[in-house]
């Protein structure tokens, strides 16, 4: 409405009379307590003559002021603008009715707080441009610590490759200093990285002389030590668990054994049955427990180790089994069972596993398509090699062989003879071979045991218990061997009565029950198992005893 329109209409009511001019009155002041609360919210005294029109605008120019980045001088800017706006409408002549007023001013108002805060955004958009466009200043290139180990380190390349990773290093953090640093500074650094460069050199030396002279040492040792040491091993088996325990009866299996073992030889043990052979490999590996003495495994003390200490070490040493039919399982094929105990101790990695398999099979003599076939389908020498393939894919050191070709023919046991020998060359293994068979003893062992009842009655090189034997049961056993000559005559020894039982050994000496030698001596005092030169040991009376 225009303001010829507002008076117009003013002067009309007049003419209608004073309640209409109330009622005018009454509106004007409604009006006007409108304005005054608007112009306390916008913290300005704003005349009574202000519109409603006007007090919508400051709001709408305080709202679009307060959605942008909040800045200081926007609000400053609108603040200064309303202010004008109001200071205009003030300046106006007063009347009973409010003047609207001029709504260029308010868009011209609301034009330049856009103008202010869009300057605004740039602003911050160009300060964060140039935060991030700002070059990161080079930092200067530690020096590598050097770390002085007692400890030598593995090999000899592995200490000239830290030596060359230790150039590199140095070469490069100096061509960094000298794009990132004045040249006042590259002297220093250089001169520090060269200080540390020979003292990681010197350290590198010290340690691989130190690896040289361990290793020197261990070789040394490892010549001199045996891998397998038994001392007076024992194995009892109770048989009457009688509440006192003077009552209770015990079997002697094995009593009181004792040899050495070097590696990559082989001890033959040689015995009637009974006498307590396999009792004692099964002893040595652990498979039962020992009833007293040692079992010296590279130092090591297998008859203490229990439990997970035992476990890792049992790859390390293997057996053969007597028969290789009920050695094998009769439900998983060939390469589940060589692989099994692989899988277990992780010897190789998953992927190389089938391929690791078939060349031991391949090692063994056993064809690679063999891999799927089943025990059933195999003959004796050729189950003999799988249990050879089982045993060689643990990596071992130590084999006890129970009588690995009792139960194959002449021709078969030549073959897996044959086939220990060349993996003994091969992979250094050591061998206990049990065997009642001397001849087979005799090709396949550096040394050779006797045992009888538990006992070992004797013990010397091949060669010298062959050529020169001791004891009277060895010469008993030697005289049974058939040659091959009809010509030649044998004195065989026959020896009378049964072997005493083991449950009640006799005492004294075990074996005066059958020794055509016995003397009263024999029959009251056990003999001592003594060294009579040249590595051969014997326990008999028919030899001094004297310490």
């Amino acid at each position: 409405m225009s303001e010829q329109e507002i008076e117009n209409k003013s002067s009309a009511e007049k003419s209608n009379g004073a309640p209409k001019s109330s009622t005018a009155k009454k509106s004007t002041a409604s009006k006007s307590k409108t304005s005054s609360s608007a112009a306390k919210s916008t913290g300005k005294s704003n005349p009574r003559s202000k519109s409603s029109e006007s007090d919508s605008s400051a709001k709408t120019a305080a709202k679009k002021s307060n959605s942008g980045e909040k800045s200081s001088a926007a609000k400053s800017a609108a603040t200064k603008k309303t202010a004008s706006a109001k200071s205009s409408a003030s300046n106006a002549p007063k009347s009973t009715r409010a003047v609207k007023p001029k709504t260029n001013e308010v868009k011209d108002a609301d034009a330049d707080i856009s103008v202010e805060i869009a300057s605004s955004e740039t602003d911050n958009q160009t300060s964060a441009a140039a935060k991030q466009a700002k070059p990161k200043t080079a930092r200067k290139p530690r020096a590598p610590k050097t770390v002085v180990s007692d400890a030598p380190s593995e090999t000899a390349p592995d200490a000239a490759a830290e030596n060359e990773l230790s150039t590199e290093n140095i070469a490069e953090a100096v061509e960094q200093s000298r794009k990132s640093q004045p040249e006042t500074e590259i002297a220093t650094v250089a001169d520090e990285l060269a200080s540390v460069g020979s003292a990681v050199d010197e350290s590198v030396a010290a340690s691989a002389e130190n690896n040289a002279e361990r290793v020197d040492v261990e070789n040394e040792t490892d010549g001199n030590e045996p891998l397998l040491r038994v001392k007076d091993l024992k194995k009892y088996f109770l048989i009457n668990n009688a509440f006192l325990k003077k009552n209770r009866r015990y079997l002697h299996a094995v009593d009181g054994v004792s040899f050495d073992l070097y590696a990559g030889k082989t001890i033959g043990i040689v015995g009637e049955s009974g006498c307590g052979k396999t009792t004692m490999g099964r002893t040595i590996l652990r498979l039962t427990d020992v009833t007293s003495g040692e079992i010296l495994f590279k130092g090591t003390d297998l008859a203490k180790l229990k439990g997970e200490a035992l476990r890792k070490l049992r790859p390390q040493f293997q057996m053969i089994f007597q028969d290789p039919y009920s050695s094998l399982s009769p439900r998983m094929p060939v390469g589940e069972i060589i692989g099994e105990a692989v899988k277990v101790h992780k010897i190789v990695p998953k992927e190389q596993y089938k391929d690791y398999i078939i060349d031991i099979m391949q090692k063994c003599g056993l064809q690679s398509h063999y891999f799927e076939r089943y025990p059933h389908e195999f003959s004796g020498g050729q189950r003999q090699r799988i249990c050879i393939a089982k045993v060689l894919a643990l990596n071992p050191q130590l084999v006890i062989c129970d009588e690995p070709v009792s139960a194959l023919d002449v021709s078969i046991q030549a073959q897996i003879i044959n086939l220990f020998k060349d993996l003994q060359n091969t992979h250094n293994l050591a061998y206990v071979f049990i065997s009642h068979d001397l001849s087979v003893v005799e090709h396949i062992s550096d040394d050779v045991g006797v045992m009888y009842l538990g006992n070992m009655v004797e013990l010397a090189p091949k060669k010298e218990l062959f050529a020169r034997p001791m004891h009277p049961y060895t010469e008993a056993l030697l005289s049974a061997v058939p040659m091959p000559d009809p010509s030649v005559k044998m004195n065989r020894i026959t020896l009378n009565g049964d072997i005493p039982s083991p449950a009640n050994p006799p005492k004294g000496c075990k074996f005066h029950t059958r020794c055509t030698k016995c003397m009263d001596v024999c029959k009251e005092v056990e003999p001592k198992f003594k060294n009579y030169g040249n590595g051969h040991c014997v326990a008999c009376h028919l030899y001094s005893q004297d310490d």
